[in-house]
């Protein structure tokens, strides 16, 4: 597992148990679980089409809406 032997492992444990504590340390690593698990549901889902709240047109070729361009300020002198 990534090269790393049981004093390592031991030594990571004791770390995350110094830094998070004994009492946060499960809700900790059940959140990591929930994360993993929705990410790897994300992974298996169908990509959705780009164009799916776009109705199909018919065959004419929309022209996108003008630009506005601000006008200038004219100032009476």
């Amino acid at each position: 597992m990534f090269g790393l032997g049981t004093p390592e492992l031991l030594i990571v444990l004791g770390v995350f148990i110094l830094l998070f504590g004994g009492a946060k340390l499960p809700g900790l690593m059940r959140n990591m679980g929930r994360s993993i698990n929705e990410f790897k549901a994300g992974m298996q889902e169908k990509p959705v089409p780009k164009n799916i709240d776009k109705p199909e047109s018919s065959g004419s070729a929309e022209e996108p809406p003008a630009e506005e361009k601000p006008q200038a300020e004219k100032r009476v002198g």
